[in-house]
């Protein structure tokens, strides 16, 4: 490839890349050279700016047309427009929550916090437009692999060190089943480019390729579900929840999250929902009923492990589990809308849990705990941000006016809209919603309803209040006002872009 080839591309599509990538180094030099008697809190004010900017850059890119560089490698598309967005808002809240944190033991290397934040960013950002196989795993890695640094952030911490560990090893062998299940993928159509591998499986049918195929498509979804931590496979997520610092908490819960999402849908979309000449049904109409097994089992499992918890963080992290079970049904159900129902949910998903985790992190880092108990009596000791996480938890449990019931609604809804009607997955859906209320109002219960063994008023820092106004009108406006998140798709056109 020579220099005018390069000068060819259009570059300014990856715009949004380039100034997280720089910002990245700035930071990473910076803090090099920083004494180390400096606040490190200012390295985090420029990352956020560096993700602010990115943002706006990314809407100037809004209406473009679909733009595919490097070889089709990299595309600009509505997808990845879309889930751009979610993933650069949730890391700006999450930015402002790390600003304000401030754990017992100290946490000795703030700067390295903040650059390594924004390479698991680029690779999830890198995820969401790639067009193929190759620089899909490489975001992958980006993000996984700075993900367990994360963890582990807090080195003079027990529990994070043993969260970091077991994050490892499970996040290790998801990577190689996910590898092994695409190197079917390349061996059957030799070739890595996802539209290329889309067109030869449509254009070829042979019943005996079929067990190769559902092979890898199986291989490649179980290995993406422990980056969704989807049951079977969520049992690192209680631990790695309850020993990371609380912002990496709420990346791994949000941005990460999406970003598994994203991978799942661009992959597993794009490569089986082709139906073969000479087919009645595609690959992923035909193991369907799979994916709806594990939608269900992750529901179940999610929210009645959640109903034993007293730690807060791990109450939160199989609550976690159960939403991507949620997610997982609208993948399931193939419907006609299934991306705007994935990106709503998702997009209600970033306010209301981060909301949250904000909260929680000022609360638990005033009692050095984690128990449940710690909310007791906060509406006496702070009333307006008892309120905002009866907001969030009310979202979370997906009661009427708030985000998070207009997203579970869409789902719903889709599971019927298809045939046949997935009558007893929404029934499912239904019932563990229910059960979920128990969890989520015995916090409810401690705030309002519970003795306060100190009266004195909790010091909330600027970062969390601006990051809880922010989510709470997110959370209404969208439970209230949903067209206003359709409205922003309109350009988009039920991502019609999306296979081409």
């Amino acid at each position: 490839m020579d220099f005018e080839t390069l000068l060819s591309y259009e570059w300014g599509v990856m715009m949004p890349e380039f100034i997280i990538l720089g910002v990245a180094v700035a930071l990473s030099l910076i803090d090099l050279f920083m004494p180390e008697n400096r606040n490190r809190q200012l390295l985090g004010l420029f990352a956020f700016v560096g993700v602010a900017v990115s943002f706006v850059s990314l809407l100037g890119l809004w209406t473009s047309d679909v733009t595919s560089i490097l070889g089709d490698t990299f595309r600009l598309d509505s997808f990845a427009k879309s889930f751009k967005a979610l993933l650069l808002i949730g890391s700006a809240l999450v930015l402002l929550l790390s600003i304000h944190y401030e754990p017992k033991e100290r946490i000795a290397y703030r700067g390295e916090f903040y650059y390594l934040f924004l390479t698991a960013l680029l690779g999830a950002m890198m995820m969401a437009s790639s067009g193929d196989l190759i620089t899909l795993f490489v975001g992958l890695e980006l993000l996984s692999i700075s993900s367990y640094i994360l963890v582990a952030i807090r080195k003079k911490h027990t529990l994070a060190n043993e969260a970091a560990l077991k994050y490892v090893i499970t996040g290790g062998i998801a990577t190689a089943i996910t590898l092994f299940g695409m190197s079917y993928i390349f061996g059957f159509t030799g070739s890595t480019n996802i539209k290329e591998i889309a067109g030869q499986l449509a254009s070829t049918y042979d019943e005996n390729h079929q067990y190769i195929l559902s092979l890898a498509f199986l291989l490649t979804f179980v290995g993406l579900s422990f980056k969704l931590a989807s049951a079977p496979f969520h049992m690192w997520a209680p631990d790695v929840y309850q020993g990371a610092a609380t912002p990496v908490v709420s990346f791994l819960s949000v941005v990460s999250k999406t970003a598994g999402f994203v991978i799942v849908l661009r992959v597993i979309v794009s490569v089986f929902a082709q139906t073969p000449t000479g087919s009645s049904a595609s690959m992923l109409m035909t193991l369907a009923p799979y994916i709806a097994f594990l939608a269900g089992a992750t529901m179940i499992i999610g929210n009645t492990m959640a109903l034993r918890q007293r730690n807060v963080k791990r109450m939160l992290a199989y609550s976690s589990i159960a939403h991507a079970g949620y997610v997982l049904v609208a993948f399931a159900s193939l419907s006609m809308f299934m991306f705007e129902a994935i990106w709503f949910y998702l997009f209600a998903y970033v306010f209301m849990t981060i909301g949250a985790f904000a909260i929680l992190q000022v609360v638990s880092q005033h009692h050095d705990d984690e128990d449940i108990s710690i909310f007791a009596g906060l509406y006496r000791r702070s009333p307006f941000m008892a309120v905002a996480m009866t907001i969030f938890l009310l979202s979370l449990a997906g009661i009427p006016g708030t985000a998070g019931f207009i997203g579970k609604m869409n789902i719903f809804l889709g599971a019927f809209v298809v045939e046949p009607a997935h009558y007893v997955l929404a029934s499912i859906m239904v019932v563990t919603t229910v059960i979920s209320y128990v969890y989520y109002f015995g916090i409810f219960v401690q705030m309002f309803f519970r003795p306060v063994e100190h009266t004195h008023r909790l010091q909330w820092p600027p970062g969390v209040i601006a990051v809880v106004v922010i989510c709470i009108i997110g959370t209404v406006l969208l439970g209230v006002f949903p067209n206003i998140a359709y409205d922003w798709l309109a350009p988009f056109e039920h991502f019609s872009d999306f296979l081409q």
